[in-house]
């Protein structure tokens, strides 16, 4: 059951980004002339026009009834019946959205750090037009389309699609979000995978390896075998996670390898270690961002094989002291390369883009204002024109990318007079993914802070705090 407002009020994101939510009235007025039952709900009259009785419609109604009826409305009605409906349907699929979003968050936001807020814009594209839009089709026009009620609800269709947006999971990734189970990615991936990634990105002893390829090829041989046989009978569904069962017919497998007895509890807690390590695998080659730690916080338990690389306490005490300088010289380097190739590409253009761009950048990182107070400073139409402007999205992962060349460079050299010969491959591959963690942890504080300048804080971050610093040493007026 659900609420008939839902079918004529849209939740929509506004030109400042934020959530909104518009009662469009020709499709209150359609939904009340079709179930006037419900619009009433419940009383046998209505009213002349059908709205007297329209504010009574916050019962809950039969959705999948309700839905069928507008579907087929949709599809052979009249035109001006059929967009109504086909209307009256996108606005319900506008809540399930967020409703989407809002468990993502629920369920990821706190640890990955970001909320409903930042998920809505990348799925909530619907105008709230009757007439479409030129060629483009929103993602809720895509879920309408592609519905077919003979396989699943609405809700469900939509709650799948959401989940599979491409916009959205990019997003999620640079997070940190992977939305695969464990079971589906212990499920493809081929031992001679898990071979690769754990000698070349992992840097494992052989024996950790093979003792992991045979946990991989136990667990197919029982998980994706039976996997493989409901298929064949037209079973499918999601990867669920292993019955006790079928831990104990891998415990069995392993035990005849390694002469190891293993409990089920053991066998599911190393499989979704095996699992967890796999996932940041791909999170990594995705371009998404893995759980950061410091540099300052390395330990021997923590990040064994790096810490190995130094020969004593001393030495990671004087690496360290080394490194925190350099940090901060190549992120002001970054930024003055990153900032000039901005105002390059724009004084190519007409106008005075490029020196707009500066004191756009100066007004919303230095003064903390927000963008519609920078549009009204500058003399800009709108916040969006500012948004437009600035890209900070954009040049926050240039910075990012810039960053991580120099730094890697200068860093290797650090490194390279603190360990052997042997070691400097491996040293290299873990100082690179340390590197890019603790870069991607001072980028996504940046852009938190871009979010919190909304209610003008205070608060400066070193991103904010060196580019301030640069664009005050910049000759030209900004």
């Amino acid at each position: 059951m659900g609420v008939a407002s839902r079918y004529w009020q849209l939740v929509k994101i506004d030109g400042a980004g934020r959530r909104q939510v518009q009662e469009i009235s020709p499709a209150k007025a359609f939904f009340v002339d079709v179930f006037p039952a419900i619009a009433s709900g419940g009383q046998n009259a209505m009213s002349t026009t059908g709205y007297a009785i329209a504010d009574n419609t916050d019962r809950h109604v039969p959705d999948a009834e309700i839905q069928l009826q507008l579907l087929q409305l949709s599809r052979d009605a009249p035109t001006d019946r059929c967009l109504l409906a086909q209307r009256c349907l996108l606005c319900f699929i506008s809540w399930q959205i967020e409703q989407v979003c809002s468990q993502l968050a629920a369920n990821f936001g706190s640890i990955h750090g970001f909320s409903c807020a930042d998920l809505l814009p990348y799925v909530l594209d619907d105008d709230g037009r009757l007439q479409p839009n030129g060629a483009y089709q929103s993602l809720s026009q895509k879920i309408l389309q592609s519905f077919n009620p003979q396989q699943s609800s609405l809700t469900t269709w939509t709650t799948t699609r959401v989940k599979h947006d491409a916009a959205l999971n990019q997003f999620l990734l640079e997070c940190g979000v992977y939305m695969v189970s464990d079971w589906a990615i212990l499920n493809d991936t081929r031992p001679q995978q898990l071979e690769r990634i754990f000698r070349e990105f992992y840097a494992l002893t052989p024996p950790e390896i093979q003792q992991a390829q045979q946990l991989l090829e136990s667990y197919h041989a029982v998980y994706r075998t039976a996997r493989l046989q409901q298929r064949s009978l037209s079973i499918g569904g999601k990867c669920t996670t292993p019955t006790t069962q079928q831990l104990q017919q891998i415990a069995t497998l392993l035990q005849s390898q390694s002469s190891q007895t293993l409990k089920s509890e053991t066998v599911m807690t190393q499989l979704q270690k095996l699992a967890t390590q796999l996932r940041e695998y791909r999170i990594c080659m995705r371009g998404g961002s893995l759980p950061t730690k410091s540099l300052d916080a390395i330990t021997v338990d923590e990040y064994t094989d790096t810490t190995k690389a130094l020969d004593n306490e001393d030495e990671q005490t004087e690496f360290l002291q080394l490194y925190r300088p350099q940090f901060l010289a190549c992120l002001e380097q970054a930024l003055a390369v990153v900032t000039q190739s901005r105002v390059n590409r724009l004084q190519r253009k007409k106008g005075e883009k490029a020196k707009k761009f500066l004191q756009a950048l100066k007004l919303f990182h230095c003064q903390n204002l927000r963008m519609t107070e920078i549009a009204d400073s500058m003399g800009l139409r709108a916040q969006d024109a500012v948004t437009r402007l600035l890209k900070l999205k954009e040049f926050r992962a240039d910075v990012r990318q810039q960053l991580l060349l120099l730094l890697c460079e200068r860093v290797l050299d650090l490194a390279k007079n603190y360990s052997h010969p042997d070691r400097l491959i491996t040293l290299e591959q873990h100082i690179k993914l340390a590197l890019d963690e603790q870069i991607t942890q001072v980028i996504k504080e940046a852009g938190n802070q871009s979010q919190t300048a909304k209610i003008n804080t205070r608060e400066n971050g070193l991103f904010r705090e060196r580019l301030c610093r640069y664009l005050d040493s910049l000759n030209e007026e900004i």
